[in-house]
């Protein structure tokens, strides 16, 4: 009976089976519909959906003034997009209803001012509040407030495409003298080459003839150049000042608020970090841009898939690794926001390789737009009420810098500008690193932009900034003759000194350049060494500086020379620790080697070098000799000259053999420590005893074996060694 039970058990259930599930798909189709009558009854009844109903359905011509439907309603839109933002959905029906003015232009502004995007903003919207633009209807002023919050919500837009396919639409716009400014901005953030059309320059040039060079005329047009210079023949200075403001006020603190309270990383143009805090007075510290943006893409994963697309784009965000950045170099989509670009090495290749213009233009828009408004236009003195932001962010900067090998033009602009109230500690050794990547400044430029702000920081500060800025000044020099020697062209002398700008300059430009910058350090490195006591920790930086000097035309092949003043000269010569004498030496040493081939080489290179340079080095180089090696200080033409009675008052026994190579208090260490071993079982030590022909040369192989190198080639290049024993008289260079 079991047996039977058990066979005919799955014959039975075989038999229920459609059944159950048929009652069971019955039963869940019940529970949805249940579910979703239960869903729109309480849409139904939530205000906000009848509010939003209500905007979507009212007919044109609806009174506004005595319709408390309308003011109810209203209110609730406001309250919502001010506490958490607007869906996209929302912002399509709302923006339809403000731009369509079926009630009228009353509440337009209103409806444009509570647009706060809780995510992204439909790009249909923008596009056909663009066409409602054009019915002419609008008054000006609610026409450039929809422009203000396009560019505000820009890079919230979840794509671009539609837009660039009104470009022409929008550039019709120009014509509006009040809409120009805002136009041209929207326009430079999406013109792409082949936006860029021979009717459309003509058109900005007109417009530049009837409102003067306007910068945002200029931009654009510097913009269409970089696409199209063939088209564009007008001559656009070098240095624009980007006038493209955040036209962000009537949304910027909205915005803000709905970020930090939903943790949303959309890529705004204005978008805060989450880490900034409040401040107690609103009206200090207005922006905050020294948190690097996310790298994230421009348009959204749906756009890019859609059959009807031109072309496949690849973002930056998706590739991680070179090999995948060299397969897609000429499908890069570029991210929302440019200053993205620093916080990503493959970004910063990526830029390097291809050196788009049109990237660079934009990353120097946005760095620009940070740098001013975090450190010079913020009362409470910006960054420096944030420093450790402030600090990651230069920091940053200065990596991407020194990894592109040269700086950016916005960074240069904003650097000119602060130097006028920078306190010289602030954030110093960013801002001196900043400062050595400056391309090289014209001549007649250099003294307002760069030395006359610095002379005041240099004889105001202390020490430690002094021998700071030798350090940046130094390698500003290196990179200016790195330039040089990089971009130096053999058959003509015009130099490109930066890859991304268009500064040109002659080599008789850069030379004037050069010399300006070595006489600076000098009249600054001379004053310093009086003010600080002939320190040898700044002595050191100078010397430093003028080891870069001095092999100009070898090592950078730049046809010039300058010797250092006597104030450096002979505070090294008289230094009181052997490392500078011995670094003095090797300068002169290598300033002899120049200026032998730079002699050779004028009748083959046409160049010429000036026969004062020969005649201040032989000065310097027979001062050296006759100090350190023959014992006749303080003689007649040494330079150093002090009356006879003084020295004599001194007291100071053979006063003329004070500085040689025994007595320098710089050597006399060494000296004694070699009369020691030379003489061990003497009890009177006399000093004069090495001078003898044997222990003086037993002295210098003793001396040469401590390291000094400097001084060993000074001596081999500039002595005769056959003359030790009589006068000693080196070979000094002839003119």
């Amino acid at each position: 009976m079991a047996a039977k039970l058990n066979l005919s058990g799955p014959p039975d259930s075989d038999t229920s089976s459609p059944n159950d599930q048929s009652v069971s798909s019955r039963s869940n189709n019940r529970s949805l519909r249940v579910a979703d009558k239960e869903r729109r009854k309480n849409e139904a009844e939530d205000p906000f959906v009848l509010a939003l109903k209500y905007f979507s359905d009212v007919e044109a011509g609806t009174p506004v003034y005595g319709n408390d439907d309308v003011e109810r309603n209203m209110v609730l839109v406001e309250k919502v997009a001010y506490s958490k933002g607007l869906s996209p959905e929302t912002i399509s029906i709302m923006l339809e209803f403000a731009m369509s003015l079926r009630m009228g232009t009353i509440l337009c502004p209103r409806v444009l001012k509570c647009l706060i995007p809780a995510t992204v903003v439909p790009q249909e919207a923008v596009v056909r509040a663009f066409v409602w633009l054009g019915v002419g209807k609008i008054p000006v002023s609610t026409q450039i407030l929809f422009i203000k919050w396009v560019l505000t919500v820009f890079d919230m837009i979840d794509a671009k495409d539609q837009l660039r396919a009104i470009y022409g639409f929008i550039f019709s716009f120009v014509t509006e003298e009040n809409l120009c400014p805002f136009i041209c901005h929207l326009l430079y953030l999406l013109t792409r080459k082949e936006s860029v059309r021979v009717f459309r320059v003509r058109k900005l040039l007109e417009l530049q003839s009837k409102l003067g060079r306007q910068p945002f005329l200029l931009n654009l047009l510097s913009l269409y150049k970089v696409f199209c210079p063939e088209l564009v023949t007008l001559s656009i200075p070098s240095r624009i000042k980007s006038v493209f403001r955040n036209h962000n006020m009537p949304w910027r603190s909205a915005l803000i608020a709905v970020q930090k309270r939903d943790g949303s990383q959309a890529a705004s143009s204005i978008s805060l970090a989450s880490t900034v805090k409040d401040k107690t007075n609103p009206r200090k510290r207005k922006h905050c841009h020294l948190v690097l943006p996310a790298l994230c893409s421009v348009v959204n994963k749906e756009a890019q898939t859609e059959p009807s697309s031109s072309r496949k784009v690849v973002p930056l965000v998706q590739l991680h690794s070179f090999a995948q950045l060299l397969e897609n170099m000429h499908l890069i989509e570029l991210p929302a926001q440019m200053g993205s670009l620093l916080g990503s090495s493959l970004a910063l290749q990526y830029l390097d390789c291809v050196q788009d213009e049109s990237a660079l233009l934009r990353l120097n828009f946005w760095l620009g737009y940070a740098l001013h408004e975090e450190f010079l236009f913020c009362g409470d003195g910006g960054a420096s009420q944030n420093s450790e932001e402030a600090l990651q962010f230069l920091n940053k900067l200065l990596s991407t810098q020194h990894f592109l090998q040269e700086g950016f033009s916005s960074s240069e602009a904003f650097l000119y500008k602060f130097l006028t109230v920078w306190d010289g500690s602030l954030l110093r050794p960013q801002i001196l690193g900043l400062l050595s990547n400056i391309p090289v400044i014209p001549s007649s430029q250099i003294r307002r932009l760069l030395f006359e702000p610095l002379m005041q920081l240099f004889f105001t500060s202390s020490l430690f900034f002094k021998c700071g800025l030798m350090e940046c000044l130094n390698n500003m020099l290196l990179k200016w003759l790195t330039w040089h020697s990089v971009y130096a062209l053999e058959d003509d002398l015009d130099i490109s000194l930066n890859s991304h700008t268009s500064i040109n300059m002659t080599l008789s430009g850069f030379k004037d350049s050069v010399m300006e910058l070595v006489d600076f350090v000098g009249r600054l490195a001379s004053v310093g060494l009086q003010l600080e006591g002939c320190h040898s920790l700044l002595l050191s930086f100078i010397l430093d500086f003028y080891e870069t000097v001095c092999d100009t035309f070898l090592k950078y092949g730049l046809p010039l020379v300058v010797i250092p003043p006597t104030g450096v000269f002979y505070p090294a010569l008289f230094a009181s620790d052997p490392v500078s004498v011995d670094r003095l030496a090797y300068i002169m040493y290598r300033y002899k080697v120049n200026l032998t081939s730079a002699k050779s080489q004028e009748k083959e290179q046409a160049f010429h070098i000036s026969r004062q340079t020969f005649r201040e080095f032989n000065h310097y180089a027979v001062v050296m000799v006759n100090c350190l090696w023959n014992s006749k200080m303080f003689q007649p033409g040494m330079g150093v000259q002090l009356g006879e009675e003084l020295l004599l008052k001194s007291n100071v026994p053979q006063y003329w053999a004070s500085f040689d190579l025994v007595h320098h208090p710089a050597f006399m260490s060494y000296a004694v420590d070699f009369h020691q071993k030379c003489w061990p079982g003497r009890k009177d030590m006399d000093l004069n005893s090495i001078k003898h022909s044997k222990p003086w040369s037993w002295y210098l192989e003793y001396l040469f074996s401590q390291g000094y190198d400097g001084l060993k080639q000074f001596v081999q290049s500039n002595i005769s060694r056959q003359k030790a024993a009589g006068d000693g008289q080196g070979n000094s260079l002839s003119t």
